[in-house]
C-alpha cells in the first residue's frame, strides 16, 4: 500500500473537493484527473487535477489535497489559492517546511521536490496557469496584497 492511500483528506475541504479527493483515489485516477461529473460545480468541471501529499509540519501526519495542476516539461505546477484567500493554504505551508512531496497524476505515483516559482518563471507559469484555470486572475485579485505562490513539483529521479 503507497503512503497516499493512507492519507488523510483535510475535514476543512468542501463536501464536492473531499469528494472529488475520494473518487480520484478509488479508480485510481480514472475518475478525477480530468474534474468531469462527480458534485464539482460546472466552472470546475474539465480541469486536469492531480493529489498532492504532503506532511504536516505541526501533526507529522500526511495530508492529500486535490488540486488544478499544468504541466511544465516533465514538472507539474500548482497553485497555492486557497480560493483567494488572505492566507496561504495549510498544504502550501506544509511544504515549505518540507518539500519533500508525494504526488499523484491519473494512475501515476511518484516522489516530487517542491519549489516556490519567483520572477520571470513565476509570470510564465502564472499565466499558462490562469489559462487552464481562469478564476485564478480574480482569485490574486482577492487575495492582494498577498501574492500567491505557483509551486513546481519536480519528480525525483
Amino acid at each position: 500500500m503507497d503512503i497516499i492511500d493512507s492519507a488523510i483528506i483535510p475535514d476543512k475541504l468542501s463536501p464536492e473537493v473531499q469528494d472529488h479527493a475520494r473518487r480520484y483515489l478509488a479508480s485510481h485516477g480514472k475518475d478525477g484527473h480530468l474534474t468531469i461529473g462527480g458534485t464539482l460545480p460546472p466552472a470546475m468541471q474539465n480541469v486536469p487535477a492531480l493529489l498532492l501529499l504532503t506532511k504536516g509540519r505541526s501533526s507529522g501526519k500526511h495530508f492529500l489535497m486535490p488540486l488544478y495542476y499544468g504541466r511544465d516539461a516533465d514538472r507539474c505546477v500548482v497553485i497555492a489559492s486557497k480560493g483567494g484567500a488572505p492566507a496561504h493554504p495549510g498544504w502550501y505551508a506544509n511544504l515549505l517546511a518540507d518539500p519533500k512531496v508525494r504526488v499523484q497524476v491519473g494512475d501515476q505515483r511518484f516522489d516530487a521536490h517542491a519549489t516556490t516559482a519567483t520572477g520571470d518563471e513565476r509570470a510564465r507559469l502564472w499565466k499558462m496557469m490562469e489559462e487552464l484555470y481562469p478564476p485564478y486572475r480574480r482569485y490574486q485579485e482577492r487575495a492582494a496584497p498577498r501574492e500567491i505562490p505557483v509551486v513546481v513539483l519536480t519528480p525525483k529521479r
